[in-house]
């Protein structure tokens, strides 16, 4: 199981949003589809595109990421 040391922790934009799959464009140009984590999911905290969020990576796998986080506007 990987720790928390582990991950890589970068914003994005929200580009495209079907279902539980969201394709967010990060900050460095790569685009990767995430899922909502935790109390985003718990609470049914909606993501539309256009939305600013911090995406949690994992080092081994670059193209898919989790979403902790949804910047207010």
């Amino acid at each position: 199981m990987a720790d928390k040391e582990d991950v890589i922790e970068l914003e994005g934009v929200v580009i495209d949003v079907v279902r539980n799959d969201i394709k967010v464009e990060l900050s460095n140009g790569h685009v990767i589809v995430a899922y909502p984590a935790g109390k985003l999911r718990m609470y049914n905290i909606k993501i539309m595109a256009g939305d600013k969020v911090k995406v949690e990576m994992s080092p081994y796998d670059l193209t898919k990421g989790r979403i902790t986080w949804r910047d207010k506007n």
